[in-house]
């Protein structure tokens, strides 16, 4: 048979590379594993490690009917129809199985309901008609841990410190990656080099959605998503989907971490726009919540008052009593002794401001907000939505923004089987992608906590799985029968 150093070559070691090369490997293939950094995980590891699934057994234990192509409906509703369908239904249909596949290799999952996205358990995990959120027990560093020992057990190659400059065509097939100007030759290369968010060029150009944070933006995704596939895509015609599109997580000015570090802002609070008025649930999930930021100017003032400061628990980054207090000082948070003087120094109507916090006051009191339903957001977290009234001074307001950028979705497009797409519509034989790096199924509506972990793992699983196929295939037709 023809001389080659691999069958599959993956690039990038976060959750959709470590996904596709632990596939690869049980398909058959001689496997390596290239990662830029010093250590496998990529952004995967620094997530609750969520997977949104359909029609599994965990659903199924909790008496919760779904199926893959409900998920379809869902999916492809929320985005408008502007992702791709094909690839959209193949991320669906194999979602089921990723969660059988991932508990095989030694992730818990429990078939119990969870409140939030650090319970392992069953989820609601944003906007989808029936909970798919799917948490396993030791979040994303657990899911990392799972795969990088199936990698070990299996025998594929890991190269750590190892940036890939570019790759091999020939002849319109892929012929291998080059590492350090040595070229490193294989039938098949899956692309999952993680997605742009850690290069602000490419932030700027591919999602200028960003810019309304001004400086209180922030990036969690990990140092390796510089935007590698980018590259690869204008210097061998490969076609980008996405553009425009990524996720970003509502946050107050002055927060510089994610959520589980940084802590939540107070449950007793209202969000008003810049007419005074309450204007959205408090908790709407993120798959949504900065689109509706985005219908008042980009931001909302999130206004609490001096007994839901001095409640908020000690032992986080930002939300806390003292780091409240801290930001008074420096002017990012606005104190005054009275609503009406609140009112003044954010420039709203004092009239409105007032008759949003007596509205929200007598709402919550019920425990029924008639008018942003978020007794049933509440509930859903399993928070009881009798809230403490708005009431004490002196009051407090912060704007909330969407500056916590998380992940990127501008990717090479890819089809049903994750095959990257040239600008001429042709695929490049035997080079796929997979996560962030992939393109057509992350939309401009995040459906939800989990989306992009399970894209991650689910692509990846597919695209190494069809790059062994491949491999085997052209095993075949190059050997030398005997006469």
């Amino acid at each position: 048979m023809s001389e080659r150093d691999y069958d599959v070559i993956v690039v990038g070691a976060g959750g959709a590379g470590l996904a596709a090369a632990v596939s690869a490997a049980q398909a058959g293939g001689r496997v390596l594993l290239l990662e830029s950094q010093e250590e496998v995980g990529g952004s995967t590891q620094l997530s609750a490690g969520l997977l949104t699934a359909a029609g599994t057994t965990v659903q199924s234990a909790l008496g919760v009917e779904d199926s893959p192509e409900r998920m379809f409906q869902h999916y492809m509703d929320l985005n408008q129809w502007r992702v791709l369908p094909g690839p959209v239904r193949m991320f669906c249909e194999e979602s089921s199985g990723l969660i059988e596949w991932v508990t095989d290799l030694g992730v818990e999952i429990p078939a119990q309901i969870s409140h939030n996205a650090h319970q392992p358990g069953l989820c609601r995990a944003g906007v989808e008609d029936v909970w798919r959120g799917h948490v396993p027990k030791d979040q994303g560093y657990g899911l990392v841990q799972a795969l990088d020992r199936a990698r070990a057990r299996l025998g594929v190659d890991l190269a750590l410190g190892s940036r890939v400059e570019d790759i091999v065509v020939d002849e319109g097939a892929i012929a291998g990656v080059v590492v350090e100007g040595t070229t490193i030759t294989a039938p098949s290369v899956v692309i999952a080099s993680g997605g742009l968010a850690a290069n602000p060029q490419l932030v700027e150009r591919y999602f200028p959605e960003t810019k309304v944070a001004g400086d209180a933006l922030f990036v969690v995704a990990a140092e390796g998503s510089r935007g590698d596939h980018i590259g690869l895509a204008a210097r061998h015609d490969l076609s980008l989907f996405g553009d425009g599109w990524g996720l970003l997580l509502v946050t107050a000015e002055f927060q510089r971490y994610h959520h589980w570090q940084s802590g939540f802002p107070p449950p007793s609070r209202i969000h008003v726009a810049t007419d005074g008025r309450r204007c959205m649930d408090e908790d709407a999930p993120y798959a949504v919540s900065p689109g509706i930021l985005g219908d008042h100017g980009g931001w909302v003032w999130a206004v609490f008052d001096e007994e839901a400061r001095a409640g908020l628990p000690a032992g986080f980054a930002d939300w806390t009593p003292d780091r409240v207090d801290e930001e008074v000082e420096r002017g990012t948070v606005r104190r005054a002794a009275t609503l009406e003087e609140l009112a003044d120094l954010i420039e709203v109507p004092a009239d409105a401001l007032t008759t949003s916090v007596a509205r929200f006051n007598e709402q919550f009191r019920l425990g029924v907000d008639e008018d942003f339903l978020r007794h049933e957001t509440l509930r859903g977290k399993g928070v009881d939505p009798h809230l403490a009234p708005i009431a004490t001074g002196p009051f407090h307001a912060v704007r909330m923004l969407p500056a916590e950028l998380v992940c990127t979705h501008t990717g090479l497009q890819v089809d049903a089987r994750t095959q990257v797409v040239r600008t001429d519509g042709r695929v490049v034989a035997g080079l796929y992608a997979a996560g962030e790096a992939a393109g057509g199924i992350l939309g401009e509506r995040y459906v939800g906590g989990g989306n992009s972990v399970a894209h991650a793992l689910v692509l990846g699983r597919v695209a190494g799985r069809e790059g062994a196929r491949r491999a085997a295939r052209s095993t075949r037709t190059t050997e030398v029968v005997p006469t």
